[in-house]
């Protein structure tokens, strides 16, 4: 599906100027397979994230969602995005914040990517207790 020559101008000027959210996601999904592409222009519209492999778009909602005429925008674009064969998945900007790694997971398990172990991330393990110690 292509884009207008505003989304992709619009796509370029995004990705310069992404929300704390999504920079939190960006840092855990750039490098998933299969890709996720950020600030992504599809027709008219620029999605903040999009798995081509799954027909996945992925919105961060702020505040700006629920005010004003917001809403009904991005239910227009919703329904547009849905009859090109997308699937469209909104998460709430302060649970991004929130919990970034986790929001990234389910973002890999909807795209069909097991989410990386906690190691593979610098995580240190959970302590454990050996027999016998409280």
């Amino acid at each position: 599906m292509s884009a207008t020559d505003k989304a992709y101008k619009a796509a370029r000027r995004l990705r310069k100027h992404m929300s704390l959210p999504e920079v939190l996601l960006w840092r855990l999904l750039r490098k998933a397979s299969p890709p996720i592409r950020r600030q992504h222009p599809l027709g008219a519209y620029v999605v903040d994230f999009y798995c081509p492999a799954a027909k996945l778009v992925i919105e961060v909602d702020g505040f700006a969602h629920v005010t004003g005429d917001r809403g009904r925008r991005d239910e227009v674009r919703d329904a547009w995005l849905q009859a090109q064969g997308l699937s469209v998945v909104r998460l709430a900007a302060r649970e991004v914040l929130r919990d970034s790694e986790g929001s990234a997971d389910a973002i890999l398990r909807m795209c069909g990517t097991p989410p990386p172990s906690p190691l593979s991330r610098g995580r240190s393990p959970s302590p454990s207790l050996r027999d016998g110690e409280d």
